[in-house]
């Protein structure tokens, strides 16, 4: 990616659609149809993938999720052949399911070497496996994606990610070769280089229980009825607040209170102000005066209300 010429970001293969058909005798992989939901936070996890990697590169780059693909496991590991491969186990909480995250062995060891302060130059020839220092860099990946992947699954279930220990032989992962994988790609862009593909792998088993909600149609820009917004927004105008003037708040010792009795006299000062209070909220201040023959505040002054307090 840092040192390769330009080229499109199109994958250099096509791969096939969600949704698949049996074949007579075989067992169905997909059984959702079509994915909608997940390929909609699947796009929603590439935005988010650019403030993952773009400190990483020390470069801003662009982010986009291809269309996802249901395979067996077997053919996506025969897809990667015997190129050096990282395959970071993800656990799913509280599914118990495990996911997988794949990233291209080149472009660890690219990140690897910006890290460490170079140009970002994988080694000519590529190692049989990675060093401690490639592992440790893949699990920190794996560690800075679970946040807003967890994040961008929200909306549709609480799934934790938690990165466990780097694989170079797929051959040594839990998941049988015959297993139902959903497969999310994601591209990565700096400039003109060459795009880098990460791919998030989910157990078709681990998602079942989500069916309905992953084969939904995702309408972004539902506009609201206007009836019901009308309806809303005179119900909201007629909610009532109680509000009070606060002309003095003197404070005494406990031994003038017990000693107080009738015609005895506290003395309070207030300025030529008075705050104006809704709830606890000070709405503004005022001058006290009368109106109509009733005893009344004049506001003088509206407090800023702040969209976010200190807390926030």
């Amino acid at each position: 990616m840092v040192n390769a010429g330009a080229t499109s970001d199109r994958r250099t293969r096509d791969r096939q659609p969600a949704a698949h058909a049996a074949g007579l005798g075989a067992t169905k992989l997909n059984p959702f149809g079509d994915l909608h939901t997940l390929q909609h936070l699947s796009a929603r996890l590439a935005r988010s993938l650019r403030g993952v990697f773009e400190p990483l590169l020390r470069r801003e780059v662009r982010a986009w999720a291809e269309p996802l693909v249901v395979q067996r496991f077997g053919d996506y590991r025969a897809e990667r052949a015997d190129a050096l491969t990282a395959w970071l186990p993800m656990t799913m909480s509280p599914q118990g399911a495990t996911g997988l995250c794949v990233l291209d062995g080149v472009f660890v060891l690219e990140l690897l070497d910006l890290f460490f302060g170079g140009t970002g130059a994988a080694p000519v020839t590529l190692p049989a496996e990675f060093s401690p220092a490639a592992e440790a860099m893949v699990t920190k990946i794996g560690a800075t994606i679970a946040g807003p992947l967890r994040a961008a699954w929200e909306p549709l279930a609480r799934i934790d990610f938690t990165p466990t220990r780097v694989e170079v032989n797929a051959a040594m992962l839990a998941a049988d070769a015959d297993d139902a994988m959903i497969v999310t790609r994601f591209g990565l862009a700096a400039g003109e280089d060459k795009p880098v593909f990460i791919d998030l792998l989910y157990p078709v088993t681990a998602l079942k229980p989500h069916a309905p909600t992953l084969t939904g149609k995702v309408l972004d820009k539902a506009e609201a009825d206007p009836a019901w917004r009308t309806s809303l927004t005179r119900a909201a105008m007629n909610v009532r607040f109680p509000i009070r003037s606060v002309l003095a708040e003197p404070v005494v010792p406990l031994s003038m209170l017990m000693t107080l009795k009738p015609g005895d006299v506290i003395p309070i000062h207030f300025g030529p102000e008075v705050p104006v209070m809704v709830g606890s909220d000070c709405l503004g201040k005022g001058t006290v005066g009368t109106s109509n023959g009733h005893a009344a505040v004049r506001l003088t002054s509206i407090a800023r209300f702040d969209d976010e307090g200190p807390d926030a």
